[in-house]
């Protein structure tokens, strides 16, 4: 059964809903973030396991990155 577009129209909000004071909503919300971009890598199961977070495997690669500058010199 179809409903009518009268009912469909109605508006059903609160009179006392002031719109004005939301902040800014709407396209571009994120435009700044998306710009930035993100740089996701996915682990293998094996190496999540020993890496439980993102600052663990920050970590281990920051080590790995002074012992190899290290063996450069």
């Amino acid at each position: 059964m179809k409903t009518s577009n009268s009912t469909q129209d109605k508006d059903t909000l609160r009179p006392e809903y002031d719109f004005t004071q939301l902040k800014s909503r709407g396209r571009g919300r994120y435009a700044k973030h998306y710009r930035e971009g993100t740089n996701l890598v996915l682990l293998a199961s094996d190496v999540a396991d020993v890496f439980p977070d993102d600052a663990s495997v920050n970590e281990a690669l920051r080590t790995l990155m002074r012992v190899g500058q290290l063996h450069a010199r």
